[in-house]
């Protein structure tokens, strides 16, 4: 079996767009004022009922939660994201709040952090910006403003810079080709630019590279990683881990990995959030809810091709409590 990151026979199968396979689904029978007032009984009185708020936070689509959002609110006159902070505490509350909040405004919440204070935290630019749909980062955008009265670019213009800033900002402007038609003889010049901009020359052409990953739509970048190892006999991934260094390397080689398998990339990171000694809960709540309803069902079938392991066990044996209960939930059956 060629390694995930070779496998292009694979990539070039995986349908575009990706087929919906998340572990979270919507309710069928969708009851909004049952889940209500078992939210307001969950939440209400002496201790809270964390099984019931797992229950329905992790069997609810995103839409449906929102509905119960405003149900909740137009019955208690209170906010439910706002309950469920006061009711629990620590990485429960982390991962319950996440569930109740849409995604775009989850995104748009991590990059306002990301970039809040001193020093800008690039990981989690690099992980939203070089994975997400443009449609899932106008999304984000849309939040974004609402938030902060600023666009993201606006905003991430004072944050990043060089050509890590140029090819963030141009992920931002959300102006990846949508087109789902693959050119070849396009595919065959681009890796040529590419194979000129790097492995031929002295020094590298970075701007060549920003310009074709951040731009060029996902089928038509499937066919120039081919056309790029037929030109140069090594993978484009490995040419921009030898020809760069630091974030750019880090957003760039992202965006080859979810080009090629984007399931395999989240369960690489989610593996990288639970090895050695503790867990980096905030990477592993982020990720978990944020492909709950995208690729779950894929991501834990990669991360068992690539450790051998179960994900939901990995978890299990990673973090306690009910914490552990609600992502075991999100992550369902093995």
């Amino acid at each position: 079996m060629a390694h995930v990151w070779d496998d292009f026979e694979s990539m070039l199968k995986a349908p575009y767009p990706p087929v919906e396979r998340g572990t979270i689904k919507p309710k069928a029978n969708f009851n909004v004022n049952e889940d209500v007032a078992a939210l307001r009984s969950a939440i209400q009185g002496f201790g809270t009922n964390e099984k019931t708020l797992i229950d329905i936070l992790t069997h609810r689509s995103s839409i449906q939660k929102q509905a119960i959002s405003r149900a909740y609110e137009e019955t208690t006159k209170k906010i439910l994201v706002n309950d469920l902070k006061s009711d629990t505490g620590g990485d429960f509350e982390d991962v319950i709040v996440r569930l109740a909040t849409q995604p775009a405004v989850n995104d748009s919440k991590d990059m306002i952090k990301a970039t809040k204070g001193a020093g800008t935290d690039k990981k989690i630019l690099i992980e939203i910006l070089g994975s997400r749909t443009n449609k899932q980062i106008k999304d984000l955008s849309a939040a974004h403003a609402d938030e902060t009265k600023k666009t993201l670019v606006q905003n991430l213009k004072h944050e990043v810079s060089g050509d890590f800033g140029k090819a963030i900002i141009m992920l931002a402007e959300a102006a990846r080709d949508e087109s789902t038609s693959v050119n070849a003889g396009k595919a065959k010049e681009d890796a040529q630019a590419l194979y000129n901009a790097g492995e031929k020359k002295f020094g590298t052409d970075e701007s060549k590279f920003i310009e074709i990953l951040c731009k060029r739509s996902i089928p038509q970048l499937r066919q120039t990683l081919v056309e790029y190892k037929n030109i140069s006999g090594k993978t484009l991934q490995k040419s921009i881990e030898k020809e760069m260094s630091g974030d750019l390397e880090d957003l760039l080689v992202t965006i080859v990995k979810c080009v090629i398998n984007t399931p395999a990339y989240f369960a690489e990171k989610l593996q990288k959030s639970m090895k050695g000694i503790g867990t980096d809960e905030t990477t592993l709540t982020r990720i978990m809810v944020s492909r709950a309803e995208v690729d779950m069902m894929d991501i834990k079938a990669e991360y068992k091709k690539l450790y051998q392991r179960s994900l939901g066990k990995d978890i299990s044996s990673d973090v306690g409590g009910d914490y552990s209960n609600c992502l075991k939930m999100i992550c369902g059956d093995d």
